[in-house]
C-alpha cells in the first residue's frame, strides 16, 4: 500500500492526537478518593472516644448556625479585600474585618484556577484534578459527596443564584435557583442585577437554611479591562452594600432564633495582573475567606490578622457548622477559630471527627498509611482524648483534666495539618497503563515521518500477517494480565472489550507499519552509502541553524524554567535566523555562486538535513530549469524582480519588527509583572493614543491584504476593519475623533455581527474559487485567488477578535511576510523545507508576541465572545481557540498559499509532511518527558499547563495538515 507523503504525514498527525488524549487522560487521572460512594446511606458517625468505658455520645453533634448566607464573589483577590482597594471601595466589610464579629483567612486556590473546579474544592473539600480545567467549560453533575448534599439529605432547604456552574453540578439539590451565564463575560451589570434582584424577597422569608449567591461581575471585568480598571472600584462598591444588606438583616432574624447565623465571604480564584487565571500565581491562587456570626464577638482591642488556610477547609467547616457530616473525599481541615469559644467536650468532638475522616482516607489511598506521621499523630491524640473523656465523666474537675484536654486539643490540630498535607501531595495516581499504550502511537511517529515521502507497507505478506496476528495476542494477554489481576482504575480497564479490541488492532497495525518502514530504512541505507561519494551537497548556515533550533528547543523542553519563558528561545531563534538570513544574502550579493554551497535537491532531503536522518531520491521544488538546479540564484540575478539594496535590508527590518513587538507584551513568568506598551495603552488616561495606534494599524492591515483580493473582497475587507474599530469604539476601548469619553458603552453585537458578515463573505468567495478550480479546469490564478482570500478572511477573524493593542501584532505580522516572500524567499530560491520551518517557528513567535504564555491564565477568553449575546458553546470554544494561536494559523495559512503559488505540484505535499514532523518532534519528546518529571515538583503549575497548550496545538497541526493535503488533491485531480 502506497501513501503520498501529504495524506501519510495527516494520517499520521490524527493518529498522535488521539494516542495524546489517551495519554492525557492517564497523565490526568481522578484525585484520590473515599471507597464509600456518595449514593449509599450515611454511616453512624463514629463514637467519642473513652479508655475503659463507654461513651455516651454516639450522634453528630448538634449545628452551630441555624442559617448559613456564602456570597461567592467569582475572581475576588485577598488584596480586594484586606488590601487599599477594600479600604476605599469596601469600607463597611472593612469595618467587620477589622472590629466587628468575624474571622478572617487568606484562602490558597490549588490551581487550576478556574470557576469550577474551586466551586468542587468548596463544596466537597477536594483536590479536583487538573483535567477540570477543560471540564470547567461544560461541567459535569457533581457525583462526589459534598456539603450540599448532605443538607439536603438532612432536610434543610437550598437556595441559589448566580453562576449556572452550580446548577449543572448540583441539578437536584436547590429548593429555588436562578442561573446565569457564566462565559458571557461582555456583561458585569446585569449578570450581577439578576442575582441582586432576588435579595429583598428571600431575606424577608424564613423558609430557607442555607443560601448561596455567585457573583460573575468582577470576574468579567477582570477579563475585560484588568484589575486596574476603575470599574473594579465600582463593582467593589457594589459588592459592599450587598454584603451589608445580607448582614444587616441577618442580626435582625438572630434576636428572634435560638442559633446564630452564619455569612461566608470568599472567591473561587484571584486574578492575575492581567485580569485573567487559571494558573497558580500569587494573585490567582490567593483568595479571601472572611467568616461573619454574632457568635465571634471579639472584646476591645482584639486585633485578629488574616490567617492562611487552605480553600478546602471551608468544606469541613460548613458541614461542622451545620451539623453534618464532613464529605468523604474531603482533604481539608476544620477552621478552629470557629469553634474556639465552645466547651472543651465539644471541641474535641468535632476535631475527632474530622481527624477520623481523614484517616480514613489515608487508610483508603495510602498503602503504608500506618508509618506516616500524621496517622501515628492521630493514634496518640485519639488515645488522650479517651482518658480525657474518662476523667470528664467522672466529673473530674482539677487543672489536669484542663493541662490533659489543651493538650488533646494540641495533638488533634497537629495530626489534622500533617494528614491534610500527606492528602493533599497524594493528589493523582497515575494511570500508567494508559499512558504506555501512547507510545506506539506516539513515539513512532518521527521515525516514520522520516520515510520517503511515499510509504510502501507489505500489508498482504505473510510475515506481516503473522507479525499482526502475535502483537494483537500479547497485547490482549497484558490487557487482561493488568486489569484483572488486581482492583484497577485504568481508563483502557474501564472501556468496553469492542472498544479495547479496536485499539488493540489499531496499535497492532501500527507497531507492524513502523516495522516494515523501520526494515526498508536499513536496507536503503546501504544505498546511501554507496552514493555517499557522488554527493556534492553541503550544510548551509541556515540549515545548521534550523537543524540546532529546532533540536534545542526540543531539549529546552525538560528544563522547568524553559518552559515558563520558552517566549525567550523563540525570540532568540527568529533573531539568530534574522542574521543568518543576512550574512546569506550579503554573501550571495557580493560573492555570488562559486562560494555558495551546493542546495540540497529534494524537500525530503531538506527535511532530513532538519532531523539528521539520511534520504535519497530529491529533487528541488523550485527549480526553474534542470540546468541550474541545485544552485541558488544570485542577487545579482534577482535585480529583475527587486533592488539588490531592498533584499539586504530586509533581514534587518524583519529583526527590527521583531524587536518592537517584543516591548509590546510581557509574557512568562519572570517579566510578565514588568511594565510594557500594552499596559500604557489599556490604560483609561491614554485611550486617544490606543485609538490612533488601532486605525493605523488597520489601515497597514488593509494595504498589506488588499493587493492580491478580487475587487468584492476588498470592498468587503475595508467594510470589515471598518467595523472592527466600531465595535471596539462601541464597546468603549477606543473612540473615534468626534466621540465623547462620557458616552455610554454597549456590547457591540450589532457592529460584531456586521463583521462577521464581511468574514464570511470572504471565506465563501476563496471557498468558491477553490471549488471551481478543483471542479473545472480553470487557470492556475484562480486556485492561489481563492487561497489568499481565504488567508484574507482568516486576517480579518483576527483583527476582530485580538484586542485593540494587539493588532500591531496582526500588522507587523503581515509585514514580515509581505517582506520575506518578496525579498528573501523568492530572490534566494530557499526551497519548502526551509520555508516550512521559518513559518513555524515565526507562527510560534507570533503566539508570544501576543502575550501568550504556557500559562492558563493568558488565555484570552473575552475573544469567544465577540458578537454573542448568549453563551454558545462551539462557537465559543472556536472563536477562543483561533484567538489564542492567532499566530500559528496565519503563519499556517500563508504557506499554504505561498507554496501552491509557486505552481510546483510537489511542494506542497512535502512541506505538509514537514510541517507535521516539526509539530510532532517536541510533542513526543513532551510526553516522554513529563512522564518522567510527573513526581517533579513543577509538574502542576508548570508542565502540566504547557501538556495541554501542546495537546491543542497538536489538534490545530492535523487540520491544518487537512488544509494541506485538501488543497494538495485539488492539484493533482487539475494535473
Amino acid at each position: 500500500m502506497r501513501l503520498g507523503s501529504g495524506a501519510f504525514a495527516a494520517s499520521c498527525v490524527a493518529i498522535e492526537v488521539i494516542g495524546v488524549a489517551i495519554f492525557i487522560r492517564g497523565f490526568f487521572p481522578a484525585p484520590v478518593r473515599s471507597s464509600a460512594r456518595p449514593e449509599h446511606d450515611a454511616e453512624t458517625p463514629a463514637p467519642e472516644p473513652v479508655a475503659g468505658v463507654r461513651s455516651n455520645w454516639t450522634k453528630l453533634p448538634p449545628p452551630l448556625f441555624s442559617k448559613v448566607v456564602i456570597v461567592l464573589i467569582d475572581a475576588l483577590r485577598d488584596d480586594f479585600v484586606f488590601g487599599s482597594k477594600g479600604v476605599k471601595y469596601m469600607p463597611y466589610t472593612t469595618y467587620l474585618v477589622e472590629k466587628g464579629a468575624s474571622h478572617s483567612f487568606v484562602a490558597e486556590a490549588k490551581p487550576p484556577t478556574v470557576t469550577m473546579p474551586r466551586i468542587k474544592a468548596l463544596m466537597t473539600g477536594s483536590l479536583p484534578g487538573f483535567v477540570d480545567v477543560i471540564r470547567n467549560l461544560n461541567s459535569p453533575v457533581l457525583l462526589e459527596d459534598n456539603v450540599l448534599r448532605q443538607a439536603k439529605a438532612a432536610g434543610k432547604r437550598i437556595i441559589f443564584y448566580g453562576d449556572e456552574t452550580w446548577v449543572k453540578l448540583f441539578p437536584k439539590h436547590f429548593v429555588e435557583y436562578d442561573g446565569t451565564t457564566s462565559f458571557f463575560v461582555s456583561d458585569y451589570i446585569e449578570v450581577d442585577k439578576n442575582v441582586t434582584r432576588h435579595l429583598d424577597k428571600v431575606l424577608k422569608r424564613g423558609d430557607w437554611d442555607v443560601l448561596i449567591l455567585h457573583y460573575l461581575g468582577l470576574d468579567h471585568i477582570g477579563h475585560i479591562s484588568g484589575p486596574n480598571s476603575p470599574l473594579i472600584g465600582h463593582k467593589l462598591s457594589e459588592m459592599d452594600s450587598v454584603l451589608m444588606k445580607i448582614h444587616t438583616s441577618l442580626l435582625s432574624k438572630d434576636r428572634e432564633t435560638l442559633l446564630p447565623s452564619l455569612l461566608v465571604l470568599c472567591g473561587d480564584h484571584g486574578m492575575s495582573e492581567t485580569g485573567s487565571h487559571g494558573a497558580s500565581s500569587t494573585e490567582e491562587v490567593s483568595t479571601p475567606l472572611l467568616l461573619i456570626s454574632s457568635a465571634f464577638e471579639r472584646k476591645p482591642g482584639d486585633i485578629r490578622h488574616p490567617k492562611h488556610v487552605q480553600q478546602t477547609d471551608l468544606a469541613a467547616t460548613l458541614a461542622i457548622g451545620l451539623g453534618l457530616p464532613i464529605p468523604k473525599d474531603s482533604v481539608g481541615s476544620l477552621l478552629f477559630p470557629v469553634i474556639e469559644g465552645k466547651p472543651m467536650r465539644e471541641q474535641l468532638r468535632f476535631l475527632h471527627l474530622n481527624t477520623l475522616q481523614l484517616s480514613k482516607l489515608l487508610q483508603e489511598n495510602v498503602p503504608s498509611y500506618e508509618k506516616d506521621p500524621g496517622f501515628e499523630q492521630f493514634k496518640m491524640a485519639e488515645k488522650l482524648h479517651g482518658n480525657w473523656v474518662k476523667l470528664h465523666l467522672e466529673e473530674n474537675h482539677s487543672d489536669i483534666l484542663l493541662g490533659l484536654g489543651t493538650k488533646v486539643l494540641r495533638h488533634y490540630l497537629g495530626a489534622l495539618k500533617t494528614l491534610s498535607l500527606s492528602l493533599s501531595t497524594q493528589v493523582a495516581q497515575y494511570d500508567m497503563y494508559s499512558m504506555a499504550v501512547l507510545a506506539l502511537f506516539l513515539l513512532s511517529t518521527p521515525h516514520v515521518l522520516c520515510r520517503k515521502a511515499e510509504l510502501d507497507v507489505p500489508l498482504l505478506s505473510p510475515v506481516f500477517s503473522l507479525l499482526f496476528y502475535l502483537v494483537f495476542l500479547v497485547l490482549s494477554a497484558i490487557h487482561v494480565l493488568v486489569c484483572t489481576s488486581s482492583e484497577s482504575s485504568c481508563y483502557l480497564c474501564s472501556l468496553s472489550w469492542l472498544a479495547v479490541g479496536a485499539v488493540m488492532l489499531l496499535v497492532s497495525a501500527l507497531f507492524c507499519a513502523i516495522l516494515s518502514a523501520l526494515i526498508r530504512m536499513v536496507i536503503d541505507s546501504t544505498l546511501l552509502k554507496k552514493n555517499a561519494a557522488d554527493a556534492s551537497s553541503g550544510w548551509s548556515e541556515v540549515n545548521l541553524l534550523l537543524l540546532l533550533g529546532t533540536v534545542g528547543h526540543v531539549l529546552s523542553l525538560g528544563a522547568s524554567s524553559f518552559v515558563e519563558e520558552e517566549h525567550q528561545t523563540w525570540y532568540f531563534l527568529i533573531n539568530t535566523l534574522c542574521l543568518a538570513l543576512s550574512q546569506e544574502t550579503c554573501r550571495s550579493y557580493f560573492l555570488g555562486d562559486e562560494c555558495e554551497p551546493q542546495r540540497h535537491s529534494h524537500v525530503e532531503q531538506q527535511c532530513v538535513n532538519l532531523l539528521a536522518c539520511p534520504l535519497q531520491d530529491s529533487t528541488s521544488y523550485n527549480t526553474p530549469e534542470s540546468g541550474t538546479a541545485g544552485k541558488r540564484v544570485s542577487l545579482l540575478e534577482a535585480q529583475g524582480s527587486c533592488k539588490w539594496w531592498t533584499v539586504l535590508a530586509s533581514p534587518w527590518l524583519v529583526l527590527l519588527c521583531c524587536r518592537l513587538l517584543r516591548s509590546l507584551n510581557q509574557t512568562g513568568v519572570q517579566g510578565a509583572h514588568r511594565p510594557d506598551f500594552s499596559h500604557w495603552l489599556t490604560s483609561s488616561d491614554h485611550k486617544v493614543q490606543l485609538s490612533g495606534l488601532a486605525a493605523l494599524s488597520l489601515v497597514v492591515i488593509f494595504m498589506l491584504v488588499q493587493r492580491r483580493c478580487s475587487l468584492v473582497s476588498k470592498v468587503a475587507l475595508a467594510l470589515g476593519l471598518l467595523g472592527v474599530f466600531c465595535y471596539r469604539a462601541a464597546i468603549g476601548i477606543v473612540q473615534f475623533p468626534w466621540q465623547s469619553d462620557n458616552k455610554g458603552i454597549s456590547k457591540g453585537i450589532i457592529e460584531a455581527r456586521f463583521v462577521y458578515v464581511f468574514v464570511l463573505g470572504i471565506l465563501f468567495t476563496g471557498t468558491k474559487d477553490l471549488l471551481k478550480a478543483q471542479v473545472i479546469a480553470t487557470d492556475f490564478k484562480t486556485k492561489t485567488v481563492g487561497l489568499w482570500e481565504m488567508h484574507s478572511g482568516l486576517v480579518l477573524l483576527a483583527a476582530l477578535l485580538l484586542r485593540p493593542h494587539n493588532l500591531p501584532v496582526l500588522a507587523f505580522s503581515l509585514l514580515i511576510q509581505t517582506v520575506m516572500t518578496k525579498f528573501i524567499w523568492k530572490p534566494l530560491r530557499h526551497d519548502a523545507a526551509e520555508i516550512t520551518v521559518m513559518h513555524y517557528w515565526f507562527g510560534q513567535a507570533f503566539f508570544y508576541f501576543q502575550g501568550n504564555s504556557n500559562n492558563i491564565a493568558t488565555i484570552d477568553i473575552s475573544a469567544g465572545f465577540v458578537g454573542l449575546d448568549t453563551y454558545m458553546e462551539v462557537p465559543a470554544t472556536f472563536l477562543t481557540v483561533f484567538g489564542t494561536y492567532v499566530g500559528p494559523v496565519l503563519w499556517a495559512s500563508h504557506l499554504v498559499y505561498f507554496l501552491s503559488s509557486e505552481g510546483n505540484n510537489s511542494a506542497l505535499s512535502r512541506s505538509c509532511f514537514c510541517y507535521a514532523l516539526i509539530c510532532s518532534v517536541p510533542v513526543a519528546t513532551y510526553i516522554v518527558l513529563v512522564t518522567s518529571l510527573r513526581y517533579h515538583l513543577f509538574i502542576w503549575s508548570v508542565f502540566s499547563p504547557k501538556l495541554l497548550y501542546e495537546g491543542m496545538h497538536l489538534l490545530i497541526t492535523a487540520a491544518i495538515c487537512a488544509v494541506f493535503t485538501a488543497t494538495n488533491q485539488t492539484r493533482h485531480r487539475r494535473a
